[in-house]
């Protein structure tokens, strides 16, 4: 989709879609004939859609930014039929390799579909005239993760494709733009209801595609990993990530966290939110807030799309360097003996570490962390750096070792396929976690005495668990979308018709 052709400058050059080639019409949803046995309630069953208003179907309202600029996208089956005709070669060629008799093949065909979901903020346009609307944008877009098939007289199912870089923003299709701030519940829910929709009716029924010439059938399964927290508390009716309950995966609160770093298994899903919010909506047990809030665990809103309970290893690998940096700031200004610093002090000692991590690492300081300071940041260069400037040997010890551990670990969760990529770290992951989380609650009790950040835990308690179940977190994660962004970015500066209504055309 984002076929890109080199200038005479030797710059990329990106073609918006009003300039692709008459041939090209065909990598864009709607191209392909298909149809849904049985057919899906009420999706219309004409194939040839391209580029929908994602509000259509809505009726118009009063507004101060005018409806139709607001969002658009394509049907989901279309775009799924389309990405599967991407991979036509791909499917033909795990076929052959499988010894599999083409006739033999023309049902049980199962596809894995990774949803992937983010905001992004000032997506504001530099020059251009067109009506008002809020600069933030919201993608949500999906990855064909793999196609297995079930041969007859076969008990096991076989992969025939496996999608290589499943974090890469080749891979990952976009479905629907938005101009609507992902805080804004009820508009993004409004938007992506339809979505829901059509999603749920899939789940139910058959596809039947021609690939390689015959008419083959594909069923889909849907599994939503690539939101970041935030998002996933918004879509399964969670309270914000500052609430006492702090994870997504388990009941715990941040006081037991803390106490408690590592023994927890997962145990929240989408059904059982839907049922603790009943629960919250009718109080059957006419109960006070308080008690109440504790029996649904924090659960307060309608949760409005399935996700899978995992863990987002790039937002993990985020929250937990922001940590990491938070921890050498107090290492150096040695917290571990002082009560309460003034904010001067803390500053100075914020100052002293960027300085440093400038000449040594050559790291800027940034405002926000992002993937490319964290990588930097949790690695034994920085770690030495740092400890130039703690004095006491014993601190520069634990430091060393709570950095050694962590690159131990980090391994399990980022790598696509651990027990291939990584086996020894996969071994010994909850063994360090424990070392981990000793250290913690000794050396530095003064940061986890009743209080741990959301990723932390999730790091040191339900890495092991979501492994075991998935074989993987990395291939999971969020990033194609996040590179996806970098793209939507450029091309709505660049490339877009400097009219929101063609705009979001364009970039999609």
């Amino acid at each position: 989709m984002y076929r890109t052709v080199k200038a005479t400058s030797g710059r990329q050059i990106f073609q918006p879609l009003h300039t692709l080639r008459a041939a090209e019409k065909e990598l864009l949803p709607g191209y392909h004939p298909f149809e849904w046995q049985p057919a899906l309630k009420s999706v219309s069953t004409s194939c040839h859609v391209g580029i929908i208003n994602g509000l259509s179907g809505w009726v118009a309202s009063v507004d101060d930014s005018p409806a139709d600029t607001v969002t658009r996208r394509f049907r989901y089956d279309v775009a799924l039929v389309s990405a599967l005709k991407d991979l036509e070669e791909d499917i033909m060629e795990g076929l052959r390799e499988r010894g599999l008799e083409d006739s033999a093949c023309t049902s049980g065909f199962s596809v894995m579909i990774k949803e992937s979901c983010d905001g992004m903020g000032d997506v504001s346009e530099k020059h251009g005239g067109g009506p008002a609307v809020p600069e933030k944008a919201v993608r949500f877009s999906f990855t064909i993760m793999s196609v297995s098939v079930q041969a007859e007289g076969e008990d096991e199912a076989i992969t025939i494709f496996r999608e290589p870089k499943p974090n890469s923003e080749m891979s990952c299709k976009p479905l629907c733009l938005m101009f609507v701030d992902e805080s804004d519940h009820e508009t993004l829910t409004g938007v992506l209801g339809p979505v829901v929709a059509e999603r749920n009716a899939m789940k139910h029924s058959r596809l039947i595609l021609s690939v390689g010439g015959l008419s083959r059938s594909f069923r889909f399964h849907f599994r939503g990993t690539g939101y970041d927290e935030k998002m996933v508390r918004e879509m399964e009716g969670l309270e914000a990530s500052g609430s006492t309950y702090i994870c997504t995966l388990c009941d715990s609160t941040r006081a037991e966290a803390s106490q408690n770093m590592t023994l927890h298994s997962v145990t929240r899903s989408h059904d059982e939110n839907l049922e603790r919010y009943e629960l919250w909506r009718t109080n059957p047990h006419s109960e006070s807030a308080e008690e109440l809030r504790d029996r649904v665990k924090g659960v307060s809103a309608k949760p409005f799309m399935e996700t899978q309970p995992t863990l987002d290893a790039l937002h993990c690998d985020i929250g937990n360097a922001t940590e990491f940096y938070k921890i050498f700031q107090d290492e150096i200004g040695e917290v571990y003996h002082k009560a309460n610093p003034s904010r001067e002090q803390r500053r100075s000692w914020r100052a002293a570490l960027d300085k440093q991590l400038r000449k040594k690492m050559k790291l800027k300081p940034v405002m926000r962390m992002n993937g490319n300071y964290a990588r930097k940041l949790m690695t034994r260069e920085a770690v030495e750096a740092v400890c130039e400037l703690v004095r006491s040997e014993e601190r520069q010890e634990a430091l060393r070792e709570l950095m050694g551990l962590y690159i131990q670990m980090k391994p399990v969760w980022r790598s696509t396929c651990p027990a291939k990529e990584c086996p020894d770290q996969l071994c010994r992951y909850s063994f360090n976690s424990q070392r981990f989380a000793e250290l913690l609650s000794t050396v530095f009790k003064y940061r986890y005495d009743g209080k741990i950040t959301n990723y932390l835990h999730k790091t040191l308690a339900h890495v092991p668990e979501i492994v075991e179940r998935d074989g993987s977190i990395g291939a999971w994660a969020s990033e194609g979308n996040e590179s996806g962004n970098k793209l939507f970015r450029r091309f709505r500066k660049m490339n877009a018709r400097q009219s929101k209504t063609f705009e979001l055309e364009d970039v999609l």
